[in-house]
């Protein structure tokens, strides 16, 4: 049986962890909660005390932390991967950070006989649950093949993005900017439909059917609709992460971003606002303004 983990069992992790079980890996994990280490024992997973602990347990290892702050700690700290983990190993580093912090986790690495997959993944909380994430991967092509099948048993698409450490993060950063940007204008139209007098069913199910219909506006708009402004899996403080970052980098590239600037002061005052909500909870800034709620 090959050996796989998962350090960060949150929202995504804990879907990665249980895709690895489901597929027949032997699964270690470590989280900082608790509850989370007892559900993943509870799915079968093998709890680890320490990251130096699992990287000497696992053949692979995904991290999935909030920032590069972490990523760099777990991966690189004196009680890191990079000190622990096996010969011919490889970190996955399936986190969004900056493509500057991944870069710079690449060169640390470079000398250790560890491999780097740089690989951010979309999908959210339902495609991490199902196994059906998008990865966008970056690594030389023998890394790849060496770590495929790990790292289908967690996705439903694979894409070979570049061979550098960093070239993950400029995809999910390219990404990030449209994905929010869709994100906000389904807020505002959100906001106009109930300003109007429309019912949310309608605009789900026009919204749907039309040419502007897809995965993004679909899930908002059904949560939306159903008030469900917290607890599904997509917390906004991700999101306004992941613009910060697709902003900062159009800043160092000198590229404008008109849209994904004006989706992230949305996220911003959502986040303000809202902290313990997710990505949806934006639409009830501009109800609030206009005076007018979406049901169903």
């Amino acid at each position: 049986m090959q050996s796989a983990a998962v350090i960060g069992l949150g929202d995504m992790g804990s879907g990665l962890a249980k895709n690895l079980i489901q597929h027949g890996f032997r699964t270690y994990g470590l989280d900082l909660s608790e509850a989370r280490m007892q559900a993943f024992v509870d799915r079968g997973g093998q709890a680890c005390a320490s990251v130096a602990e699992l990287g000497r347990c696992a053949q692979a290892v995904f991290v999935m932390v909030m920032n590069g702050d972490q990523a760099k700690s777990v991966i690189l700290g004196e009680a890191g991967l990079v000190s622990h983990m096996h010969p011919g190993s490889t970190v996955l580093l399936t986190a969004t950070i900056t493509p500057r912090e991944a870069r710079e986790i690449g060169a640390a690495m470079a000398d250790s006989g560890i491999h780097l997959i740089d690989s951010p993944v979309s999908g959210g909380f339902p495609g991490a649950q199902g196994g059906t994430l998008t990865l966008m991967a970056a690594a030389p092509e023998e890394v790849m093949a060496q770590n495929r099948e790990v790292m289908q048993a967690v996705s439903g698409t694979i894409h070979h993005v570049g061979t550098a450490p960093g070239e993950g993060q400029v995809v999910k950063a390219c990404l990030q900017s449209l994905i929010g940007s869709i994100f906000s204008a389904t807020f505002e139209a959100s906001a106009l439909a109930a300003k109007a007098g429309v019912s949310g069913q309608v605009l789900l199910d026009v919204f749907s059917s039309s040419s502007a219909g897809c995965g993004v506006v679909k899930t908002s708009l059904e949560n939306i609709i159903d008030r469900q402004f917290s607890g599904t899996g997509s917390h906004i403080a991700t999101m306004h992460k992941d613009l910060t970052i697709s902003l900062n980098m159009a800043e160092e590239l000198g590229v404008p971003l008109h849209t994904a600037s004006t989706a992230m002061q949305l996220f911003h005052a959502g986040k303000t606002k809202h902290p313990d909500g997710d990505n949806w909870v934006v639409t009830r800034i501009i109800e609030d303004i206009v005076g007018a709620e979406l049901h169903r």
